[in-house]
């Protein structure tokens, strides 16, 4: 079984989610913008998740997590959450 590293940031809506991705893409940094935006407990810990394997997460995060290279942010992905970004660390 694999086993991955991820960040992510976890907001509420669409406007949210797209604003955070355009100021990733202009060289935001993520666990600064994870520490202050996230709705998930982990944005106390700019967003780490620490590691994780396939089976643990909900399939439309797992599937964007892995398809990450190392270092990567992903495109805004949905989930019954609300609407993530993740950054694949390891």
């Amino acid at each position: 079984m694999s086993i991955i590293q991820a960040s992510h940031i976890l907001v509420e809506t669409l406007e949210a989610v797209t604003q955070l991705h355009q100021q990733l893409n202009e060289g935001a940094d993520f666990g600064a913008l994870a520490a202050i935006v996230s709705k998930c407990p982990s944005g106390r810990n700019q967003g780490h998740l620490g590691s994780f394997g396939q089976g643990q997460m909900v399939p439309e995060f797992e599937n964007a997590a892995f398809a990450l290279d190392i270092g990567k942010i992903s495109e805004p992905v949905r989930t019954q959450f609300g609407w993530h970004i993740i950054k694949r660390t390891g």
